[in-house]
């Protein structure tokens, strides 16, 4: 017993000691944990803190105006004002209350309302679109009621606007909002999930200078979302305007020639420093689409599905070039030394090469003529013997001099094909589809490239920035849509072709009778300066009808501007369907220099 008792009480001793390390554990756990709290997380539980407690309201910039070489707005800002729930501050059981209000106060429909709630937060997490596009008077009757609608609100949205809807569409392109992929690359630029980012055209090109940055407004709220005060303003700082080359007013006559066409480009630019006056595509699309708020899928495939490929530009698309392409093989016989200026050649019915009798397309030829005038009754033996007796070389070579099958360096380039110009190089890699040396070159090949079919596919841009060689007197410009600080006039952007003279000389002189008294003719008229140019007609490769094709440029010899008119799968003739296309620009053009 005494010793039962002795261990108690040594026991009994014991349990102060014990309790006070437990308490000492227990409290050098605490302090641990304040320290980390304050000391080392301190900083980021503040951040949470105050996002509890503070709420950022961000501040769209108003995008930068696109502008007209004379001023005249093609794309500017526009206010929209859209109602809003923020769910979290309205539970289920409140929701039809505050749904009634809404309806009557703005006169919208309970059922709608329900649905649109249903569908969950925006992209921006924290609240849902219920209407858009209210009206002043909705907006206002809000307001005078916004203290008692509990969980409601109308914000602006800053959408972008084009006045003059499908006007030049593929040359200004348009805005989209911001996926979730460009936000995580771009979001250390500046940009918010709300955002909205050029995506073709020039706004693309020019995103940074038109976007502008964002600012806000940052509130202080209770635990109930209620604003107890405003702690700072930070304005948005608007993007900036940017002036185009386009003139508005021939831009409308490029559309307006190509309204009773079933698809087409015209491009007209100043061939001195290749600033682009009108960039025209049809079928066409309104940018005014994308800057709904909301878009449904039947939209969408609506535009993107549809078979007519409307956002596609057929300005930077390349096609057949039939006859306009003469003046390459011209250039490219002149240069070779082979076929001089005062070359002669007897032009007959057909000639043949391989297994086909090529013919001329009048059927009978047009006796010795020389280059003058075969450009001006566009005749095709012509071509295939200065063609075929050059080589596939030789005309690629003058090709490249006159900027094909490269890009033309215009902003919105990554739109852009780069066409193709065949010879027996590229038919030896295999043409692109074939294993290499299974598809050699033929003569019949060469044939066909003298005169712009089948293995020579253009764009319209790269017709027009060929022809402003012949324009300007022999400079290879860069096709450009915005003024600038750049010196579109520097070697960068402009250089000198290597062309004889002489072979300028012919070119240019042969151009003009075209106009004067050749297939070309009918671009004469009152109103229209002296011209030069060259009618096209082509066999469209891809089995459509033909194509119409007219490139000239104005007023003769020392042109200031250049157009093509390209009429796709539309057959009857260049003389007949492009060529009044290009009159109808020219007509608008000489109008605006007269004032």
């Amino acid at each position: 017993m005494a010793v039962t008792s002795q261990q108690r009480q040594t026991g009994l001793r014991q349990q102060p000691l014990v309790l006070l390390v437990v308490v000492l554990l227990f409290c050098s756990a605490m302090v641990a944990r304040l320290v980390w709290m304050q000391l080392l997380e301190g900083a980021r539980f503040r951040e949470l803190a105050d996002e509890n407690r503070i709420r950022l309201v961000p501040r769209s910039p108003i995008r930068g105006r696109l502008l007209d070489r004379k001023g005249r707005v093609l794309a500017t800002s526009k206010l929209s004002y859209t109602l809003y729930v923020e769910p979290r501050l309205v539970s289920d059981s409140a929701w039809p209350g505050l749904r009634d209000r809404l309806a009557a106060l703005l006169n919208l429909k309970p059922d709608v309302l329900d649905q649109r709630r249903d569908r969950g937060v925006d992209r921006d997490g924290y609240r849902t679109t219920l209407a858009l596009n209210l009206k002043p008077e909705q907006v206002l009757r809000f307001r005078e009621q916004a203290s008692t609608l509990q969980g409601a609100q109308v914000d602006v949205e800053i959408l972008r606007h084009y006045p003059h809807g499908t006007l030049a569409s593929h040359a200004l392109g348009y805005t989209q909002p911001i996926t979730e992929q460009e936000y995580e690359a771009l979001a250390e630029k500046g940009y918010k999930i709300r955002d909205r980012i050029g995506r073709t055209g020039v706004e693309a090109a020019y995103e940074t200078h038109l976007r502008g940055k964002w600012g806000g407004q940052m509130l202080e709220v209770n635990a109930m979302g209620e604003v107890q005060r405003n702690l700072g303003d930070r304005p948005s700082v608007a993007g900036k305007d940017l002036t185009l080359t386009l003139d508005l007013d021939l831009q409308r006559a490029a559309e307006l020639s190509l309204a009773d066409k079933p698809g087409g480009a015209v491009v007209a630019l100043d061939p001195e420093d290749g600033s682009i006056l009108a960039l025209a595509s049809k079928p066409g699309f309104d940018p005014n689409f994308f800057s709904k708020l909301i878009t449904t899928q039947k939209e969408y495939d609506a535009l993107f599905s549809n078979p007519k490929k409307p956002l596609l530009s057929r300005a930077m698309n390349p096609y057949d070039p039939g006859s306009t392409w003469k003046p390459v093989t011209a250039m490219a016989g002149m240069e070779s030394g082979k076929f001089p200026p005062d070359t002669k050649l007897h032009t007959t019915a057909c000639i043949t090469y391989g297994g086909h009798c090529f013919p001329d397309h009048n059927g009978v030829g047009f006796g010795t003529i020389g280059y003058v005038d075969a450009l001006r009754f566009s005749s095709n033996t012509f071509f295939y013997q200065v063609g075929v007796g050059v080589g596939s070389l030789a005309l690629k070579q003058a090709a490249d001099q006159l900027g094909f099958q490269q890009k033309t360096g215009i902003e919105i380039g990554w739109e852009e094909s780069v066409g193709l110009v065949g010879d027996e190089r590229w038919a030896a890699k295999g043409r692109g589809w074939a294993a290499p040396g299974s598809v050699p070159w033929i003569p019949e090949d060469m044939a066909s490239a003298s005169i712009g079919q089948s293995v020579v596919q253009i764009t319209p841009l790269q017709l027009a920035r060929a022809y402003a060689v012949f324009a300007n007197g022999g400079w290879l410009v860069t096709p450009h849509l915005a003024k600038g600080q750049t010196n579109w006039l520097d070697a960068e952007h402009r250089r000198r072709v290597e062309i004889k003279s002489s072979t300028l000389k012919t070119i240019r002189e042969g151009l003009r009778k075209v106009v004067s008294a050749g297939t070309g003719f009918g671009l004469n008229g009152p109103g229209i300066p002296p011209a030069a140019g060259k009618t096209g007609t082509a066999e469209d490769s891809t089995g459509g009808p033909d194509h119409a094709w007219f490139g000239t440029y104005a007023p003769y010899p020392e042109g200031e501007i250049v157009v093509v008119a390209f009429a796709q799968n539309t057959p009857g003739g260049g003389s007949v369907h492009a060529l009044p296309m290009a009159k109808t620009v020219l007509a608008a053009w000489e109008k605006t220099r007269q004032r």
